[in-house]
Order: structure tokens, then C-alpha cells, then sequence
């Protein structure tokens, strides 16, 4: 790193300004959904829910994220803070709201990032033929912890490492996915499949195709293969143009990120047929890697490969919406000081960052001891707190600019109504996420916890856990509670009705 880029001898180190652009933010949005993995573990559930409706669902899916995505934008103009929905929720709502939203984000990281360096490492093996190295546990495990260390150091060393590491990474995905596209669909039309194939339709796009229940059940999973888009937002103090880049980058991922799984939806349904795929639902991501040698035959580590780049990103840009809100915490003294510290030399969250990962590796090591299963209820315990933020995002917006959502139909439609809806359809899939979840029949463990779904009661018990480290640290540093909630500034409504950014 030069010595320029070093903060000023004697003055605290802040976030380095102007160090990615719009491209490179974009880039990190898509990356930290996952876009390869999360539609590799996604399409065999969504098939067997919505039959050759799937991509439909996808679609449908596709509406809550969108209209989230605006509140991010808008909230962003006029607060340009890494701790995004921590930040907006506070000043809009007040501090109690804020800072329960700045812990689901901190805990979706924690939950998530040892799964996804574990799958990266699956897959990598798999792609190089190693495939008993996969199924030793502990060679496995080992080689996650290394991963995510190695993922971490990149994200200290500064956010210009990442995001060329990011654009890197989500090249190889697109390409590898466009590969297999190509090719299922080209054996499709030819008739060589080995599976019952179907030919496309444009009627696979009604969502309602496969009646309301398969539409809900295919909400819920939507909710995890379109989250982390807003990875560029947490960016905003480091990205060039912070007060419209970053929120143009978290739409433009949500439509990029459609197209990709709508495509792939169509090529996997219509190459396997919806019963194949219906039978094998149970199986996630594995399924992807049988239709990978099917399809492609010896080049099937092409697609084993863009799953395992694929988790190897979103391992990376999964810890820098939870590292960036701990920042943002600790410098409106909601958190310790501590965890507030920015390196000097590279410019970033350091003590927050290595923070977020050491806790991710002690969960993921922690959850292994109890079976593979239980990681797999931790993963889907995260929708929980998925649900809660992006709907506490969307109230916020609404909220904070509530006295001036009247002033034109621009400001009605995109800054009230859609964020409202939005956090309305997840407040919806939220409680019907817990009502799911309390049944232990739906785990992957199959075991009853206190008489609830694992999944549950890891949701659960995450959210009690922030309530009460919330009330410890509100008796021992009050200030932040002092902290009053205000409404936008009329100058920059003026400012976005008139269209200047």
C-alpha cells in the first residue's frame, strides 16, 4: 500500500474515501449474494414447490428485493453511512430500532460466512478431484477456517484488494453459468438429454402457475438467494459519488442478479424436468454438481468451479456489511470503542472485521460439532433476520421522509408506497417464516429444540441475546440512547424531485 494512501501522521484513520467506483460496487453487490451458489441451492426446493413455475417464482421474488433496494437508494442520499440500516433506522425511528437492525445485519455474517467458505471448499475439491477430502470432516473444516482467514486478511488489506479480487470472481461465475446454460439448452432442442427434458414455455413465468402455497414457500427461499445486494451500500464512505453510486449499484445488482437466475431456472428446469428435480429437492446444491457432469460430461468442474468462486466471494463480501455496521455502531457509541478502530495504514475496519470472523469461525466449528443438519438450520434461521432489517429498511424510508411522500407522485410511488409494500411482503414472509419454523418436521435435523424447529430457536435465541447485550451496554453507555429520530431535510427532497443527484 503506498504511503499516501497511510492516514495523516497524528489524526485517527478513517475509511478511505474514493477507493472503488460504481463498477467495482456493483461488482461487491452481486458477490455477496452468491450468485452460483445460492441458485445451486436454491433450484431443486423451488422446483419441487413450483414445478416448471419456478422461474416465475423467481420473478415474483424478485418484487420485495426491488422495492427494498429503492429505500436503500434514497435513504443513502441523504446518509452516507457504512452502518446503513443501523444509521437510517436510528435517525428515523430512534435508537432502539436502529441498533436491533445493526445487530440482525452483524449476525447474518455470523451465521452464513462458515457455510459459505465450506461449500467453497466442497465444491473446490470436488472441481479438482479430491472428493474423499470432502468427505473428511475435519480436512474440510480446517480448510474453511484457513479460507476465511485468508478471505478476511483481503478485506483488511484494503477495499481496492477486494474489489479486484470481486471482479475476478463474478467474471468466472458469469461465465461458467453462461457455459451451462448454453449448452442444457442446446441438448434440450437437440433431444440428447438424459433427463425427461421439457422444451421452455413463456408461461414458466407466472408465478401463480403452481397455485398460492408454492408461490409462499418459493417467497421464503427468494429471500435468501437475492440477499446481499446491499453489500455496495455498506461501501457508500469508501465509493466514489457515495450519495447515488452505492444505491444505484444495489438496484442494478438486484436486475442483473433476476436475469442470471431466471436463466439458469429455465435451462435447469428444462433440462432435468421438474419430477427429477422434485425427487431430489432434499439434496441443495448437490444436485446442481450431478446435472454439472451431465450436462458438460468432463468439463463439469467448469460448474463446480463457478459455485465454488461463487461462495469464495460472497465469503469475502459477507463480512463487510457485518464489519461496517460494527464500525458504524462503535463510532455513535452503541457498541465499545474498540470495535470502531480503523487501521491506518489500510484505511479499514480491522478489529471489527477479524471480530466478525473469529465469531463466524468459532459458530461454524461450534454448530459442526452438532451435525452437518444443524449448519444447514443455522443458514435457514438467517431468512428471520433477513426479513426483519430489509423490512425495518423499508419502514424507515417511509417514515423519515413521511412529510413530504405527498408532495409528488415520484415521491409517493418509489420513496413511501413501494418501500412499504416491500417491508409489508417480508413482514408476511417473516411470520410465516416462525410459524414454518417452529415445527420440527421442517428442519433439516428432523429433532425438536425446546419443542421448536432448530431453526427457530437459533432465530430466537440470536434476537434474545441482542436484547439483552442491547439493555447491558444501554445501563453502561446511555448516550447513544439520547439519540432522537428527525425527518428528511426538504433540500434534498427538492433536490430528488428536481432529479439532481
Amino acid at each position: 500500500m503506498a504511503t499516501e494512501d497511510a492516514a495523516p501522521e497524528g489524526r485517527p484513520a478513517d475509511l478511505k474515501h474514493n477507493a472503488i467506483g460504481f463498477v467495482d460496487a456493483l461488482v461487491i453487490g452481486l458477490n455477496s449474494t452468491s450468485p452460483a451458489y445460492s441458485i445451486a441451492a436454491v433450484i431443486g426446493p423451488i422446483v419441487a414447490l413450483a414445478g416448471i413455475y419456478a422461474p416465475g417464482v423467481m420473478v415474483a421474488s424478485f418484487v420485495p428485493m426491488l422495492l427494498i433496494a429503492s429505500a436503500f437508494y434514497y435513504l443513502n442520499k441523504v446518509d452516507q453511512d457504512c452502518g446503513t440500516t443501523f444509521s437510517w433506522v436510528t435517525r428515523a425511528m430512534g435508537p432502539w430500532a436502529g441498533w436491533l437492525g445493526g445487530w440482525a445485519i452483524a449476525m447474518t455474517g455470523v451465521l452464513v460466512v462458515g457455510s459459505l467458505a465450506d461449500v467453497a471448499v466442497s465444491f473446490g475439491l470436488l472441481a479438482v478431484g479430491l472428493d474423499g477430502w470432502v468427505e473428511n470432516s475435519f480436512v474440510r473444516q480446517l480448510l474453511t477456517v484457513l479460507l476465511i482467514l485468508v478471505m478476511t486478511a483481503v478485506c483488511v488489506i484494503g477495499t481496492e484488494l477486494s474489489a479486484k479480487v470481486q471482479n475476478v470472481l463474478i467474471l468466472a461465475q458469469v461465465v461458467f453459468l453462461l457455459v451451462f446454460v448454453c449448452v442444457a439448452l442446446a441438448e434440450v432442442y437437440a433431444g440428447t438429454s438424459a433427463y425427461d427434458s421439457v422444451e421452455p414455455a413463456f408461461d414458466w413465468l407466472n408465478p401463480f402457475g403452481a397455485g398460492g402455497a408454492a408461490l409462499t414457500g418459493g417467497l421464503l427461499l427468494g429471500v435468501f438467494i437475492y440477499w446481499g445486494w446491499e453489500s455496495a451500500v455498506n461501501l457508500t464512505e469508501e465509493v466514489e459519488d457515495s450519495a447515488t453510486a452505492p444505491g444505484k449499484a444495489g438496484l442494478w445488482s438486484t436486475v442483473i442478479l433476476l436475469v442470471t437466475y431466471v436463466s439458469v431456472g429455465f435451462a435447469v428446469v428444462a433440462y432435468a424436468g421438474p419430477a427429477f428435480l422434485a425427487e431430489n429437492a432434499g439434496e441443495e446444491e448437490f444436485v446442481f454438481a450431478q446435472l454439472a457432469g451431465d450436462v458438460l460430461g468432463g468439463w463439469d468442474w467448469v460448474l463446480l468451479l463457478a459455485v465454488c468462486t461463487s461462495a469464495v466471494a460472497s465469503t469475502q463480501t459477507t463480512i463487510i456489511p457485518a464489519s461496517r455496521t460494527a464500525l458504524s455502531m462503535a463510532r455513535r457509541r452503541a457498541l465499545p470503542a474498540h470495535y470502531g478502530h480503523i487501521s491506518p495504514r489500510f484505511r479499514t475496519p480491522d478489529v471489527s472485521t477479524w471480530w466478525v470472523a473469529g465469531i463466524a469461525i468459532i459458530w461454524y466449528l461450534t454448530v459442526n460439532q452438532i451435525s452437518a443438519n444443524a449448519l444447514l438450520d443455522s443458514l435457514t434461521a438467517l431468512s428471520l433476520l433477513i426479513a426483519f432489517y430489509y423490512a425495518l429498511t423499508g419502514v424507515a424510508c417511509a417514515v423519515y421522509y413521511r412529510r413530504h411522500l405527498f408532495e409528488s407522485l415520484h415521491n409517493f410511488l418509489l420513496i413511501g408506497l413501494g418501500p412499504l409494500v416491500g417491508a409489508g411482503l417480508l413482514t408476511w414472509l417473516l411470520v410465516r417464516s416462525v410459524a414454518d419454523m417452529a415445527d420440527p418436521a421442517n428442519s433439516y435435523t428432523g429433532s425438536s429444540w425446546l419443542g421448536l424447529g432448530p431453526p427457530l430457536v437459533i432465530g430466537l435465541g440470536i434476537a434474545a441475546v441482542g436484547v439483552v447485550v442491547m439493555l447491558v451496554w444501554r445501563l453502561r453507555a446511555p448516550a447513544f440512547w439520547d439519540e432522537r429520530p428527525g425527518v428528511a431535510d426538504p433540500d434534498v427532497v427538492r433536490g430528488i424531485r428536481s432529479g439532481r443527484d
